[in-house]
């Protein structure tokens, strides 16, 4: 929308717009060399001045795992679907820990570059993306330690693996965006977000079958259908470890059910987003 200002000048307002568009992915796409700096920006702010470095992405779920094989296999008998215990709680914790720390990074991405958001014009959906995809990278960092598991214990992916973890990943991706995008738009004006988060995805752990199978639920089962991220790290130990068939049906809802969530997150966001310089 342009004012006249002289006869020479005019000033130019940039609004963004309420919906999503075409245009959007157009305009994401023209700033695609600023999403690889937010996400390398991410990835050496996170490793440059820790001890450990990359290894941080391999410690973590690594003695997560071993600390769930002790306390949850070993004294409390949780049966893990004729698989040996730690490669069956890695295989879920991999795709758990993906979509748990990007939903956490991505609920407040708006307030970590509010110095930015306030000064400089950019399509804001770019922010959650990087966020995102930095934690992506830390995915295939430690399922390099899911390969050697499997190495060791004598394990061969399907050949559907070559379609269903990619699938699982990007629905996994869409979770975590799609609910990134309302927190996020949330906690740009109620800052309790970043306190209510982190015991909302301790409680959601709990209903998930990462420390446990999903069969050993089945009066639950319901429950356990509504979180779409049963369906993905049920598929990925269908194809990797052949602990059930795969279930195409689960995959399907799944997607379709994150899809939805995607659809909301966006619509959410770009609803506030014309108020994100204001308030943040």
């Amino acid at each position: 929308m342009k004012h006249p200002m002289t006869e020479s000048q005019t000033l130019t307002i940039i609004r963004p717009k309420k919906l999503f568009s075409l245009r959007d992915i157009t305009e994401l796409w023209r700033y695609k060399e600023l999403l690889y700096f937010f996400t390398w920006r991410d990835l050496k702010v996170r490793y440059k001045q820790t001890i450990v470095g990359v290894a941080w992405a391999i410690f973590q779920p690594l003695a997560t795992m071993v600390i769930f094989t002790v306390f949850f296999s070993k004294l409390a008998s949780i049966p893990s679907d004729n698989v040996p215990y730690p490669i069956f709680v890695y295989s879920g914790l991999l795709f758990w820990q993906f979509f748990s720390s990007a939903l956490g990074d991505t609920s407040n991405c708006l307030i970590a570059n509010q110095s930015i958001i306030t000064k400089v014009y950019f399509p804001r959906l770019i922010l959650p993306l990087s966020s995102v995809l930095t934690k992506l990278v830390d995915f295939f960092i430690a399922a390099s330690i899911l390969v050697v598991l499997m190495l060791y214990y004598g394990f061969v992916p399907k050949l559907e693996s070559i379609i269903v973890i990619p699938l699982v990943l990007i629905i996994s991706f869409m979770a975590s965006v799609g609910l990134g995008l309302v927190l996020a738009a949330i906690n740009v004006k109620y800052r309790d977000v970043r306190y209510v988060l982190p015991f909302f995805i301790q409680m959601l752990l709990f209903v998930t079958p990462v420390i446990y199978p999903a069969s050993i639920a089945q009066k639950y089962s319901w429950l356990l259908a509504l979180n779409p991220m049963t369906g993905v790290i049920q598929s990925a130990r269908a194809t990797l470890l052949g602990t059930t068939e795969i279930n195409w049906g689960l995959i399907g809802i799944s997607f379709a059910a994150c899809l939805i969530l995607l659809c909301i997150g966006v619509y959410v966001f770009k609803k506030v987003e014309r108020y994100f310089a204001d308030i943040v």
